[in-house]
């Protein structure tokens, strides 16, 4: 029969062996790969609502944005990434830095409100960047885009957020056919990804912006349901993005769920297992 001191050491090393693992997890995520659910259609196609991946943090170094955020509203619990190592943020630099390149899918840490969103670089520092008649234009050159047909999605709910999909050919019932037009744009340097276009809309046009030094400029892939850089912080968008603010880079789909829920296996998406993001 155990005795009281043999239970007491047993509970003792039960919480020594939690301890140990959410140590050894918190550093993993915190120096290696920080998990990242996409939550929304802002990338389409090139991510969909429900996949997985691993954010690489070991591709531009580290910062305060580094370390984890960690928000579970259900319990209240809202530790942000800068309670814990703003100390050694604000002055836009980074330990082991590494320079992102153009076209790189980037987690990082919205500058007003702390959020993590996922976009694409597009704007370098110092360059111009402009959006007109939904082109856009670096330094004042377009980019190349080449038709690519269309993106094909079913109407329905999307995500535990249960997000419905907007469609280039107007109102769709509840399982109809949701389009979109595709294009393939290659940016300077020779890079190419697709983008989707669903109208014409305010975000198509944009004054010219100069991307500070030290900061980059972002797009979603869906170009008509992103919030992003071509709108300023103070009206609500992401703005210029400082080095510091970068989290990592995205470089492969771990999986992918159609479901509301990353436990519903019955609902994963086979043919995006360990499928690379270009």
């Amino acid at each position: 029969m155990a005795t009281d001191a043999n239970k007491g050491n047993s509970v003792i090393e039960t919480i020594k062996t939690v301890v140990y693992a959410l140590l050894i997890a918190g550093i993993f995520r915190t120096l290696l790969f920080q998990p990242f659910w996409i939550p929304s259609g802002s990338m389409k196609e090139t991510l969909l609502i429900g996949d997985f991946l691993f954010v690489n943090k070991m591709s531009y170094g580290y910062s305060f944005a580094s370390c984890p955020t960690i928000r579970i509203p259900v319990v209240g619990l809202n530790i942000d990434a800068e309670d814990i190592c703003g100390f050694v943020g604000g002055d836009n630099t980074r330990f082991l830095a590494g320079e992102p390149e153009r076209g790189d899918v980037v987690v990082f840490r919205h500058p007003v409100n702390g959020q993590d969103y996922i976009k694409r670089l597009v704007g370098l520092p110092g360059e111009t960047v402009q959006v007109i008649g939904g082109v856009l234009q670096i330094n004042g050159q377009p980019v190349q885009l080449e038709d690519d047909g269309i993106f094909e999605e079913v109407m329905t709910a999307q995500g535990p957020q249960r997000l419905r999909p907007r469609c280039e050919n107007g109102p769709v019932g509840e399982g109809g056919a949701c389009l979109k037009s595709r294009q393939i744009e290659t940016l300077p340097g020779g890079r190419s990804h697709k983008v989707l276009n669903i109208a014409r809309q305010s975000s198509d046009d944009t004054p010219l912006y100069t991307v500070p030094a030290g900061h980059y400029f972002f797009m979603g892939d869906n170009r008509d349901n992103s919030t992003d850089s071509r709108v300023p912080q103070q009206a609500g968008g992401v703005g210029f993005v400082p080095y510091e603010n970068l989290i990592g880079r995205a470089d492969r789909i771990m999986f992918s769920s159609a479901g509301s829920s990353m436990l519903a296996f019955w609902t994963w998406r086979s043919d995006r297992y360990f499928k690379g993001i270009e």
